[in-house]
This record gives C-alpha cells, structure tokens and sequence, in this order.
C-alpha cells in the first residue's frame, strides 16, 4: 500500500449520524453493543473508516490489531501507520506478524490472519472480530462466483456473522450494508488519508476487473446485488437444514460404507454427497460433485476424492452407497 507522507490528525471531524446509526444498528443486531471486540484494520480506507465509525459509536468499547504478513516491503509502515491512527486517539492497538507458508499466497495469508486475529482476541478476551466487508465487495464476489458457475453455497458469498478457527471466534462484517464511497467520504472527513493497495488496481485479477466491470454498468446497484447474496445465504442455510434432518433420518453404516436413499432434489442431494464422502475421509470439490452426480444414472458408480459412489436398487428404491475406494496394486 502507499499513502502520501503526513501527520494525522488527531480530532476527527463529524461524521454523519445516519451513518453511525446505522454502523450501531449493525452491531446491536450482531448482539455486541455491550461487549468489547477486536477490528482488524489494515489502514485501507474501508477498514479505517470502520474504525472511525467504531470510535464514534461504541468509544473505549474495542482495540484494534492491524497484521504484517510481511508480504510487501510496505508492510511495516502500514503497520506502523494503523499503530499511530490509534494512538492519536487512545485505542489499544497491537501488531501481529505472521508468516505465510508456500502454495496459494492468498489462501495461505488469509489463513494465517485469521489465525493470528483469533488468537489475539482470545488473549484479550475480546467477543468478535470485525472485518470491513462491504457493499461493493459483496457484489464483486457474487459476480465472480457467478462468472465460474458456483452453486448456491459460493453464490451466498461472505456472511454478516460467521465463526472461525477452533474457538469458534465470531467474525462480524457491519459494513456490508455500507457502499465504498461511502466508507471514503467518512475517511475523507476524518482529514485522514488512508493506505492505497495498487493489487486493487491490477487487472490481473478477477476481482479488479469486475470491479471496474460493474462501476462502467452505473445501472447496476451493488446494494441491491449484496442482498440477493444475504437471499442465497438464506436459502443455502435452508439447503443446509433439509440436508442435515435427511442425513440424521436415513443415513446408516454398513461396515466402511454408508448408504444413503437416493434424494430428489440435486441441490440437497450434492450436499448429502458432499458430507458422505467427507465423513469417509474425501475433500469433494463442488464440480466434481456435480459431474458425478450428472453421470450417475447412466454410469451408475464413480468416484470423487478418493471414494467409491454407486447407484443401486433394492426393491424398487433407489440409494446411493459410499465406500473408500479399493487401493491400486502398484
């Protein structure tokens, strides 16, 4: 990230009531207006517009972590940055640093993040971490899901409360009802100006390009795309229910293989695939589920991550049965 050289001010401006009004209404909803909690902030402005919005709605309610994955040679004194916005205004804030293991950079930092933010808050005995998740992002996400044919879990896109990690840490996002610009102008007003990523400007990147996709297609409206994403959480938590009453009713062993009534509906059945298979030890991707259960009726047996699915009648029902796939002799 880069910003240019400056002191930071250390009264902010007004923001608007409404818009703090609504950052409150967001975290009262989350069940948080009286407990304490954590922000991770980058110093980009999204996330230091949440913590201008969290200082003027819940003051010496949170603390703030900021995280240097040491990933550009910016890191430091973004870090460094985030450390000073908070000292100005008497907000606990500390610096993690984490390392990213080898494979998918981005996977892999997003990991070690989230893992350095929930030990954090455990320490500090915080209740959730905030994230600044906004509009914008949510759009983009769904139109990239929709882009690669993603099914009605990816489409559902980031949740307003999720947990993590093994202590079940709660992750809030408050701002996904909150546009960018809106979020900048609270930055602007602050007198601050806040770190630049120029990875947001780089269109090797599917998330840039659709960005710039959807700000040329001014008849589109982010908000309204984010709460089609809130829609298809809503059904995939219904999908997720179906499923889970089915499993718990018919769902047996036999020995190393589960058998399970073949289902009518795909959407459910690709999950009750899904869990089959993992409770055997398989990691399914979403694709290769769909492709499996696609020949099924022709092919009548197949297998995804490393377990055998087979078609079968047994007095005019028909179920699916899992078993681990027989080992190769080499």
């Amino acid at each position: 990230m880069r910003r240019t050289a400056g002191k930071c001010p250390a009264i902010d401006t007004a923001i608007s009531p409404e818009l703090i009004a609504r950052f409150r209404a967001e975290i009262e909803r989350a069940g948080l207006e009286s407990e304490r909690f954590g922000l991770a902030v980058s110093g980009g402005p999204d996330s230091l517009a949440m913590l201008l919005l969290a200082q003027a709605a819940f003051p010496d309610q949170f603390e703030v972590a900021t995280v240097d994955h040491g990933l550009r040679e910016t890191a430091k004194g973004e870090c460094a940055f985030v450390a000073q916005v908070c000292q100005q205004r008497d907000i606990p804030c500390a610096v993690l640093t984490v390392k990213v293991t080898e494979g998918n950079l981005q996977a892999q930092a997003r990991a070690a993040r989230y893992a350095a933010l929930e030990y954090w808050a455990s320490d500090r005995g915080l209740a959730a971490i905030f994230t600044a998740h906004h509009a914008d992002d949510q759009a983009e996400t769904l139109m990239m899901r929709l882009n690669r044919g993603s099914g009605v879990a990816g489409l559902a896109g980031v949740r307003s409360v999720s947990e993590t990690g093994d202590q079940g840490l709660r992750i809030v996002r408050p701002l996904l009802g909150f546009r960018r610009e809106e979020l900048a102008r609270v930055v602007e007003a602050s007198g601050l100006e806040a770190m630049q990523d120029p990875s947001n400007e780089d269109t090797r990147f599917d998330r840039v390009r659709i960005r710039q996709a959807l700000a040329e297609a001014d008849w589109l409206d982010p908000l309204a795309i984010a709460q089609s994403a809130q829609h298809l959480a809503d059904a995939n938590d219904a999908l997720n229910y179906a499923a889970e009453r089915f499993w718990e009713e018919n769902a047996r062993r036999d020995g190393g293989a589960i058998l399970l009534p073949f289902h009518p509906m795909r959407a459910t059945r690709l999950q009750l695939m899904a869990r089959a298979i993992s409770e055997l030890g398989g990691n399914p991707r979403g694709s290769d589920l769909a492709r499996l259960d696609d020949g099924l009726p022709h092919l009548r047996k197949g297998n995804v991550a490393g377990v055998m699915v087979e078609l079968r009648m047994d007095e005019g029902i028909s179920f699916l049965t899992f078993s681990p796939e027989p080992r190769r002799n080499s």
